[in-house]
């Protein structure tokens, strides 16, 4: 049973409100103090506002007013961090007006560079210059010295934002128009703030000074949030993006309203929104956040849309959507089978997608430990030989969520400890006695693997559950955080609590869980993971709490351990097949490409780089077709869909386990 006085520490995100937070629906400048008293009240290593946390939440704020480091010389950067010292000490007495101060010069620095970039790029002999040599990387370019310098800086940026546009097929003098179009709505997006804005951006900046995954949540934030964790919200079931000042649709959400009206497609632009009885709104250089708002509403509600689309002609024409519930299915749990021969002998592999731990924290609605229980029962019913676990694009959610899946593969035992500020560490155990699944398994990850899934992985791995294939670590992310919700909803300090720890009493911060078997991956960069973030919390350990429990002793209910010699043999065998593929040595090649490159990039490879790309997504499009074409005239009329490609990792993964499979019966059998 889930014990309830626990709830604190059982989700990586659990909810609470706020007794001490503001009554006002706004952030004001007096509840700053308090709050950030709060947050120190809570988390795990800072408990005083010192000079580091000053310092470090100042460096903060400068990146979120100037993230570019085009607007502030280094001079001027220096005399911001002295003004922005004194907002501590006066914000006790209500006095943000720092705050307001900087924003109005930061919108007139924004209108500056907006004449800079106009000047540039208006000339008639502006074209861009592949030579053009640029340090993409803001905080390894660091601010410019003098005026030359910040002159010198926006050319160049021009010349790369351009060749953007031009590589998508954008004329130059269209492209020209774009580009000064996105540096006015900046300055429009500035001009915009609230002071409740300002005091929210000033709020995270000190929250993310405590570590990168303490933050404040304003109201839309926190809207989002649940919805993600969720899996579903009420709107018309369209994904947008912010292009140019247009907020258009990016994908429809299969079985949402739209969906079923076919009333949108994508690249659609939405221009303007009415409510039903009320006068259309405007949305063309609208915020993307103000579009969506607009957009959502109770289920039922109808919303009117204007739209223009791009066909041989541009096609206006107004639609009106009944909004409904939409359930996010493809952030949800999927299945699919997949076969593999070795030495003429075919297995049924299955491949479980997990994308998120998702759920609310209510057991009777839907989540994440529901759906795989499900599935893993629909695997034990059509007999496959073995899993692969994929959560190699699941950047964590609920800690119970993965301590629920982590037990359906072990019988019982400690699967993580949690451990809070100067607390001995509280063992989280799996007491279901019930294997779900005991046959050979490979769980995928990669560097974007993050949190919980950091959890079910290091459990499996020390308990010897299964083999770990893909980058050669996952993200590092080992803290839980607490969601504590404010006053009339009006936001939420997210605040890191506490660290876990996996059974074998490493903790996954920095490190993350490694590879049985890594595999070459785009992700395997230095910049992808913990360590690589601002202010991040250092790792720690505690004693091991494996325990003997977690593996049956019936033989007809025990799974086989993974042996240090298998794991040698798979090893081999992999590195075989990826040393003679193709595409893994093109991720090799680009990796050492850009390690070699350095800091610097220079336009012209950047332009290659992008012909290669689109050369070989045309190519496989025309692959695409041909095989449609080959489909036509087939006696059958109920030809499926053809399932989504599996990734070249994917691919290489279900080769290991199928390997995986082939070894472990081959070991019963020698034990027979």
């Amino acid at each position: 049973m889930r014990k309830t006085t626990l709830w604190s520490v059982l989700l990586i995100f659990s909810f609470a409100c706020s007794q001490g937070a503001t009554a006002e629906s706004r952030l004001q400048c007096e509840a700053l103090p308090p709050l950030m008293s709060r947050y120190l009240q809570n988390h795990i290593s800072f408990h005083h506002l010192n000079g580091e946390l000053q310092d470090r939440t100042i460096e903060n704020y400068l990146r979120r007013i100037d993230s570019s480091k085009m607007l502030l010389l280094e001079n001027e950067a220096n005399e911001l961090r002295i003004v922005l010292r004194s907002i501590f000490a006066e914000m006790r007495f209500g006095n943000c007006s720092a705050l307001s101060s900087i924003q109005g010069d930061i919108i007139k620095r924004n209108k500056e560079v907006e004449k800079i970039v106009k000047k540039v790029i208006s000339s008639k002999n502006f074209k861009v210059d592949p030579q053009t040599k640029l340090i993409i990387d803001p905080e390894k370019r660091g601010f410019p010295k003098t005026k030359e310098e910040q002159r010198e800086l926006l050319e160049k940026l021009a010349h790369f934002q351009i060749s953007n546009y031009e590589s998508a097929g954008t004329e130059l003098d269209e492209a020209k128009e774009k580009l000064i179009h996105r540096y006015e709505l900046i300055t429009k997006r500035a001009e915009e703030k609230m002071p409740e804005d300002l005091y929210a951006a000033f709020l995270d900046s000190f929250a993310l000074a405590l570590d990168p995954h303490s933050s404040f949540f304003s109201r839309d934030d926190l809207e989002d949030f649940r919805i993600s964790m969720g899996l579903s919200l009420e709107g018309i079931g369209v994904a947008l993006t912010s292009r140019d000042g247009y907020s258009v649709v990016e994908k429809v959400i299969p079985g949402g309203a739209t969906d079923r009206t076919k009333a949108l497609k994508p690249q659609d632009k939405i221009i303007a929104v009415a409510q039903d009885g009320e006068e259309p709104v405007n949305i063309i250089d609208m915020s993307l956040r103000d579009v969506v708002r607009l957009i959502r509403g109770d289920k039922g509600s109808k919303v009117h849309l204007t739209v223009l689309r791009q066909a041989e002609s541009t096609e206006r024409f107004s639609v009106t959507i009944v909004r409904d519930k939409i359930d996010l299915q493809e952030q949800a749990a999927s299945l699919r089978f997949e076969k593999r021969e070795i030495d003429g002998k075919q297995y049924k592999l299955a491949v479980l997608d997990l994308p998120s731990f998702y759920g609310d924290g209510d057991t009777r609605n839907r989540n994440s430990a529901k759906d795989v229980e499900k599935l893993l029962q629909q695997i034990d019913r059509e007999g496959a030989d073995g899993l692969l676990l994929d959560l190699s694009r699941n950047g964590g959610g609920l800690l119970e969520e993965a301590i629920d899946i982590t037990g359906f593969f072990i019988r019982t035992g400690g699967v993580v400890a949690v451990r809070n500020a100067g607390q001995p560490p509280l063992i989280r155990s799996d007491d279901d006695r019930r294997i779900l699944f005991k046959g050979p398994m490979v769980v995928l990850i990669s560097r974007i693997s993050a949190s919980a899934s950091e959890i079910l992985a290091g459990a499996v791995k020390d308990y010897k559950r299964a083999v770990i294939v893909g980058d050669d670590h996952t993200f590092g992310k080992g803290s839980v955080q607490n969601v504590d919700t404010l006053a009339q909803e009006s936001g939420a300090l997210k605040f890191t609590m506490a660290m876990f720890f996996r059974p074998g009493g490493e903790s996954t911060q920095h490190t993350g869980v490694n590879s049985h078997i890594p595999i070459p991956s785009p992700f395997n960069l230095d910049e992808i993971g913990e360590k690589s973030h601002h202010y991040s919390l250092p790792p720690a350990y505690i004693d091991p709490f494996l325990a003997d429990s977690a593996n049956a002793p019936m033989a007809s209910n025990r799974w086989q351990p993974v042996s240090n010699a298998t794991i040698d043999k798979l090893v081999v065998l992999s590195e075989e097949r990826v040393n003679s593929n193709e595409d893994f040595s093109k991720i090799r090649e680009s990796l050492a490409k850009r390690a070699k490159t350095g800091d610097e990039v220079l336009l012209a490879d950047l332009i290659e780089d992008r012909e290669e790309e689109n050369h070989t997504e045309s190519e496989k499009e025309a692959e695409k077709e041909l095989e449609k074409e080959s489909k036509i005239g087939k006696l059958s009329t109920d030809i499926d869909e053809p399932e989504e490609e599996l990734s070249l990792q994917a691919e290489e993964a279900l080769n290991v386990l199928a390997d995986l499979v082939k070894a472990q019966r081959k070991n019963l059998q020698s034990s027979l």
